[in-house]
């Protein structure tokens, strides 16, 4: 039941003052240990087979250490004291969760809009996606913040719940490990198309289930928010596949659907214009406050999502009593 309890006190915590801005932040940490193994690994000249071999050593040794260093200083602490221990997990616990960070950079962009100030906008816009901002009109600028809050439910939010239930804060820590490498060289550019494949095809495989998790908890969730969860199944078996990944369409179908609005779409990155198929059905504009009603779906979602775990997880620990069944 500890665990079960600190996941509940870290997804509150994240709710109430949203992701700690400190240099040791466990995500930080990653970053700079990806960046630094990038930087002494990665060579231009080196063939595609080697790029990838090295891509996948630091891939693994990353996810190896944050799992093994985090699993011992927890069992270490708990055995000097349980309440050390679960402080310790619930800071980590804390820290995995992205779901305010997402609510509070969405609706910065949001609050530009409603004052009429589109620079802005774009601003705050481009802080949070990776296509050109520079030249949208508000309509689009509404729409790559509905689709941001939409396609990062499940990697900012569900999948680490999942995986924080399962594993505790050591599990939660490897994914957050495995979703930064794919944020960072992830690519498939020049520059990291193989050095960072590996680590790509881990998030697909990492995300895998919890994309469709986070799909039909949110298809539930459009319920709860009175929106049109006829029309959000109907999208989602039909355009759940339409981005490049295999997840990250998933949520988004959903989103859409329920909204009655199109996402997605082709757009400028660096200057170059990318194709992409549309998702959803153009039944309206996108418009600014659906920005909002984006992030109300998304916490509704994670909501649902954190007390239906934490049921499935105590029923579990409930049957296996005496059968082995750690915490």
């Amino acid at each position: 039941m500890t665990v079960t309890v600190i996941i509940f006190i870290g997804f509150v915590a994240d709710y109430i003052f949203g992701d700690p801005v400190y240099p040791w932040h466990p995500v930080r940490l990653m970053g700079r240990i990806i960046a630094a193994g990038d930087k002494l690994l990665r060579r231009e000249n080196y063939h595609h087979t080697t790029l990838f071999l090295l891509g996948m050593l630091l891939s693994l040794s990353l996810i190896t250490v944050v799992y093994a260093f985090s699993f011992a200083l927890l069992f270490y602490l708990y055995k000097i004291n349980v309440l050390l221990g679960a402080a310790l997990e619930a800071l980590f616990c804390y820290q995995i969760f992205a779901a305010k960070a997402l609510q509070d950079e969405s609706m910065k962009v949001y609050y530009a809009l409603a004052q009429n100030d589109i620079e802005q906008a774009r601003l705050y816009l481009s802080y949070i996606v990776g296509r050109d901002t520079v030249s949208l009109n508000e309509e689009r600028i509404a729409k790559a913040a509905v689709e941001t809050v939409a396609e990062n439910l499940s990697d900012g939010v569900i999948a680490p719940m999942i995986y924080l239930l399962i594993g505790g804060a050591p599990l939660g820590l490897a994914y957050k490990a495995i979703n930064t490498l794919d944020s960072m060289i992830g690519y498939n550019n020049e520059k990291y198309a193989y050095f960072g494949k590996f680590a790509a095809r881990l998030d697909d495989v990492a995300n895998f289930l919890p994309a469709r998790i986070s799909a039909l908890l949110m298809l539930l969730a459009s319920f709860f928010c009175q929106l049109n969860v006829r029309q959000g199944w109907k999208v989602f078996r039909r355009d759940r596949y339409k981005h490049q990944s295999p997840n990250s369409a998933q949520t988004e179908s959903v989103c859409a659907g329920a909204l009655g609005v199109s996402l997605s779409g082709s757009n400028y990155y660096h200057g170059v214009l990318v194709t992409k198929p549309t998702i959803g059905d153009p039944l309206r504009p996108v418009v600014k406050e659906d920005i909002k009603l984006a992030n109300k779906l998304m916490y509704t979602t994670s909501w649902l999502g954190l007390f239906l775990g934490m049921g499935i997880r105590i029923l579990v620990l409930a049957l296996g009593q005496g059968k082995g069944v750690y915490r």
